[in-house]
């Protein structure tokens, strides 16, 4: 990653984190972009935030709700060690680069999102680039976390616990056979159904096409 400006923390300094945690971001995508950047800053305060050191190695203290897939995701993953294979991440998919950091210990949860005007004010931070694409790459890296983000202390209307569940359980649809884990079935009529039998279907199956 070659860029005219280093990463800097929020005191200023340069930080050798950041560079290699972008490094490691732009790896997963041949080229680093800024909704990279902003993912993986918002994932360092979000962890700084909660005083959890990320990224997270074996434990799963923090738990992130991403509220958009892509590459800002990819960036808070990168950043915190949270994952959506590792159960440690769920998607939102409402379209915005936001995220909610959560302290599974203390249950405290911080909602992180860019602030508004923030591409503008990243082009007036870096007007020498060779476009506004290139001034929010090199602004994102440069901008305080002040300038950059809104930190909002939240109250959670999901149920993280039940929804992380116990990862051991296994029942069989009772309509379709197929194994359901991660206590997602459902009951309906005194059955054990899994979601697409229950009527939560996104696909149907073709008659004769199935290899």
């Amino acid at each position: 990653m070659k860029e005219e400006s280093k990463p800097v923390n929020e005191e200023g300094t340069a930080s050798a984190k950041l560079e290699a945690l972008l490094e490691q971001s732009a790896a997963l995508h041949r080229h680093l972009c800024p909704r990279q950047v902003l993912g993986v800053r918002m994932g360092l305060l979000g962890g700084a935030s909660l005083q959890i050191e990320v990224p997270q190695q074996q434990r799963k203290r923090l738990f992130v709700y991403m509220e958009t897939d892509g590459c800002a995701a990819d960036g808070v993953s990168v950043a915190t060690g949270c994952w959506v294979g590792r159960r440690t991440m769920r998607l939102m998919d409402f379209g915005k680069v936001a995220a909610t950091f959560v302290d599974r210990t203390s249950q405290t949860a911080l909602r992180i999102r860019p602030r508004n005007g923030v591409r503008q004010m990243a082009e007036k931070h870096s007007e020498d680039q060779a476009s506004r694409w290139h001034s929010m790459l090199s602004a994102y890296q440069t901008m305080s976390v002040s300038e950059l983000f809104v930190v909002e202390r939240v109250s959670l209307l999901d149920d993280l616990e039940g929804w992380i569940s116990r990862p051991s359980s296994r029942v069989i649809c009772q309509n379709c056979g197929e194994e359901i884990i991660n206590q997602r079935q459902m009951e309906v009529e005194k059955e054990l159904l899994c979601r697409a039998c229950a009527g939560e279907a996104y696909y149907v199956i073709n008659p004769g096409k199935d290899r």
